[in-house]
């Protein structure tokens, strides 16, 4: 047996480069392609909310908002596809399992917190909200 071999669990003779060169593990490979159609994207999905708010495009706040939101949702698409590299398949799934993890733990303290601040408010100021009609 040579300095250069080495002997796994299962008894195979693997070598001591055995560190997975050459194979494709499923993550997409950074390409200046990759990373200009990204920042073209990120660039064209920031331009339109900012027309959209100074041109005064919608005539309610909520449509614009609403609007704003969604290409916000885009954009971070586009991050994690184009810069973090994300798909289904890099680290065997578990980047994406990290990430839908994270949404999930997102959307419970946001609507916890939501619904927490509106029940306070509700409860804790019941007679003030009939006199603010009178505030100047």
């Amino acid at each position: 047996m040579s300095a250069h071999t080495d002997i796994h669990a299962d008894g195979a003779d693997h070598g001591a480069h055995d560190d997975h060169h050459g194979h494709d593990d499923g993550a997409p490979h950074a390409t200046l392609k990759g990373y200009m159609t990204g920042f073209v994207l990120s660039v064209i999905l920031t331009a339109i909310p900012f027309w959209l708010v100074m041109g005064n495009v919608f005539e309610k706040p909520s449509t614009t908002a609403m609007v704003i939101l969604g290409f916000a949702v885009v954009q971070i698409l586009v991050h994690m596809i184009y810069f973090l590299h994300m798909n289904a398949k890099s680290e065997h799934g578990w980047t994406m399992l990290a990430l839908i993890f994270t949404i999930v733990v997102v959307v419970i303290t946001l609507s916890g917190s939501l619904w927490v601040m509106y029940h306070m408010n509700h409860n804790m100021m019941p007679g003030m909200m009939h006199d603010m009609h009178k505030v100047p």
